[in-house]
């Protein structure tokens, strides 16, 4: 959906609730004009305004695109596309007829009187006509929305958020203005025209608290899944790996395995274990082949899978139940098994569990269970028997080496040309190719969300402009009385960091948990936030956010009063 479209329909009420005829005399009070031709005046004023904001958007699209293109996952390219452009045009339509219909349909029935009244007046309900019109245009937005998603259901869950979200915060609005009215008159003057500001006729409170909680809470959102990600990038990509993995050779010729790689590489570090295949036909009392479904986490029930025999715990892991046998035992098939594979499928240490390897069936003990450490990259075999139970079984070996970049490629030559049938990785590239996919990841994630904040940051500016017209007749009364521009400059100031005090933990929750979902659920990475980063980011964007409203507020502090006077 077209960020731009949804920020000029949420500011759009709100200039037309300041201005509804505009900077022209109000036509239908001085001549006898029907209603009809002033709501589409406005509304046609209105679309115009957002055309010119729909070029700059597009300019900006392009701009992205030659900047940053190269880091998202999908080289993207600028063109003109009629089904996006058709549907683009939609959502601005409906979405621009949805919020400009209520104060269009409040100034065709104003009455004259009603007009030298409207800064103190309540403002007359929302006929019932019209609040079924904006809300067959909103089912519409949502039915274009969903239809048109790749995936309609997460789609609805997202809109469903993001309206959920809305509310919270027009809710929270209206709580912060009941509140202010009622609180104890401060004794300090600024803080008390702050806080008179929150509730007074006109006061644009709502559309502030929507707005900055939208920006902090996107902030936070973001910081968290960015900070989730390096977690996981650190996680995921090992500061040391093996720099080769070297597949199929044969078990006789191990000393000259070593040999070769030890001659190019002196310094050269080696591990190498005996590799076989095989498939999981039962455990416990359990036949696989009578089970109507696999577990999804079960996975290692699928097909054949390495395994191996050691008489030392392998590197890596890590025992956590049972005890390892002793390098000569001799006795029954023991099995040493992932502790997540054994939680997976209800064993424990004493249980039995049935291979088939070069189809023959083994039975083993499970004698101990270990915590395997997958992220270093190393030998992970679910399943290590103890030696006397496969070691007269044909089988390969399997090897890594870590030894310095000069000497890969004098090793790989060897290697090739000593054992034909071997397959040689290098993880390097492997591990390129995983930061290079969670960084892509991030880029993306962060441009979105720049989108969104910066959509927030033009409500935020919307919300002041609409309120321009009051704040400039406060700030020509209080500077008649004798205020500085810096003290009602102090005075939003304090207002905008009341609200931000109270949106800032509202984000934290909100952006927490909406960063929780996107980490876990759809990416399904561990949460691991920085929060000193978080909180920090959450600073550094109401600081900024704040700046940004403070900037827009310049023309109020720049009003001459004499001329201000003149005009009322």
């Amino acid at each position: 959906m077209d960020l731009q479209h949804l920020r000029g329909g949420y500011t759009a009420p709100l200039r037309l609730r300041q201005k509804p005829y505009g900077d022209r005399p109000p036509e239908r009070i001085l001549f006898p004009v029907s209603r009809s031709p002033i709501s589409r005046s406005s509304l046609s004023r209105s679309s115009s305004s957002r055309s010119g904001g729909s070029r700059a958007l597009i300019l900006l699209v392009v701009v992205i695109v030659a900047l940053v293109g190269d880091l998202l996952p999908v080289k993207p390219a600028v063109g003109l596309h009629l089904l996006p452009l058709l549907t683009s045009a939609t959502f601005g339509l409906l979405i621009a007829y949805a919020f400009a219909l209520p104060p269009l349909a409040s100034a065709r029935s104003m009455p004259a009187a009603a007009l030298f009244r409207e800064g103190v007046e309540r403002r007359a309900r929302v006929e019932r006509r019209t609040v079924l019109r904006v809300a067959v245009a909103a089912a519409a937005i949502v039915a274009l929305a969903v239809g048109t998603a790749r995936d309609p259901l997460f789609a609805a869950v997202v809109l469903g958020s993001v309206a959920g979200v809305l509310l919270l915060l027009e809710g929270l609005g209206w709580a912060i203005r009941r509140l202010a009215a009622r609180v104890p008159r401060p004794k300090a003057p600024l803080v008390r025209l702050a806080v008179a500001n929150l509730h007074r006729p006109g006061a644009q409170t709502g559309a502030l608290v929507v707005a900055l909680g939208l920006a902090l809470t996107l902030f936070v959102t973001l910081a968290a899944i960015q900070t989730s990600l390096d977690a996981e990038i650190a996680r995921a990509v090992p500061a040391r790996a093996p720099d080769q993995f070297v597949l199929d050779v044969p078990s006789d010729q191990r000393a000259r395995f070593e040999a070769l790689v030890k001659a190019d590489a002196p310094e050269a570090k080696l591990n190498i274990v005996p590799s076989l295949r095989g498939t999981i036909v039962a455990y416990a009392r359990t036949r696989v082949a009578d089970l109507k479904a696999i577990p999804d986490d079960a996975w290692f029930l699928r097909g054949e899978r390495g395994v191996t025999y050691s008489a030392t715990l392998p590197q890596g892991s890590v025992l956590s139940a049972g005890e390892w046998w002793p390098a000569d035992y001799a006795g029954p098939p023991l099995v040493s098994l992932d502790r997540e594979a054994a939680k997976t499928l209800g064993l424990k240490v004493g249980d039995t569990i049935t291979v088939s390897v070069l189809g023959r069936e083994i039975t083993a003990t499970i004698a101990n269970l270990r915590e395997i450490h997958w992220e270093t990259l190393g030998f992970n075999y679910i399943m290590v028997f103890s030696p006397n139970t496969l070691a007269a079984a044909p089988h390969s070996l399997t090897a890594t080496i870590e030894m310095d970049d000069r000497h890969q490629g004098a090793v790989t030559r060897a290697l090739l040309a000593a054992f034909p049938s071997a397959s040689i990785i290098a993880t390097r590239e492997i591990i390129g190719q995983v930061r290079t996919i969670l960084d892509q990841m991030a880029a993306a994630i962060l441009l979105s969300a720049s989108v969104a904040i910066l959509a927030g940051i033009a409500v935020l500016v919307g919300a002041i402009a609409a309120s321009r017209a009051a704040r400039t007749y406060d700030s020509t009364i209080l500077k008649t009385l004798g205020a500085t521009r810096g003290q009602v400059l102090g005075a939003q100031a304090i207002e905008y960091a009341l609200l931000a005090g109270v949106l800032a933990l509202l984000a934290l929750g909100l952006g927490g948990g909406a960063a929780w979902f996107v980490i876990v659920r759809v990416f399904d990475f561990g949460w691991a936030p920085d929060w000193g980063v978080v909180l920090g980011t959450l600073g550094a964007g109401a600081f900024l956010t704040l700046g940004i409203g403070l900037a827009g507020s310049w023309p109020v502090l720049s009003a001459r009063p004499a001329a201000v006077l003149r005009r009322l």
